[in-house]
Parts: C-alpha cells; sequence; structure tokens
C-alpha cells in the first residue's frame, strides 16, 4: 500500500468511504493508540500544580459551634412541633 499526504481531510475522505463494519474496525485500531496518549496525559494532571491548602479554621469566623445540649434542645422541639 502506499501511503499518500495523510491529512486530516485525506483520511477523512478515506473513511467516508469504508463500509459501517469498516468503520467499527477502524475505530477499534485506533482507540489503542489513543488510549495510550490519553494515559499520559492523565498521569500529568494527577500532580497538583499548587500545594494544597489546610482547611483548619475554614469556618473559626462562624463563631463557637452549638454544643451537644443545644443540639438535643433544638431537636426536642422539632419533634413536640411535629
Amino acid at each position: 500500500m502506499e501511503l499518500q499526504n495523510a491529512s486530516l481531510q485525506n483520511v477523512l475522505h478515506l473513511a467516508k468511504q469504508l463500509t459501517p463494519i469498516e468503520k467499527v474496525q477502524l475505530i477499534e485500531k485506533i482507540v489503542p493508540d489513543l488510549e495510550a496518549h490519553l494515559e499520559v496525559i492523565d498521569t500529568s494532571r494527577t500532580s497538583p500544580k499548587l500545594p494544597l491548602r489546610s482547611v483548619y479554621g475554614l469556618c473559626a469566623d462562624l463563631g463557637p459551634a452549638p454544643s451537644a445540649k443545644d443540639i438535643d434542645e433544638i431537636k426536642m422541639g422539632d419533634d413536640s412541633n411535629g
């Protein structure tokens, strides 16, 4: 088989001439190459670009949390209203 200028337009033109079964076979041959390429890209994204920040104290500006006693009182009040 003679290798021609393999531009995207040429490849698409040739692919459109294939039967549906041949198109599926073409896709089956191309997908492994794509998967290998995507795995390389995916592993490069797993390393964070910025250092992670701690969320400790994230809600400090909201004041102290309600106590267990306060929560129990609110629950008891809700039960009597239901």
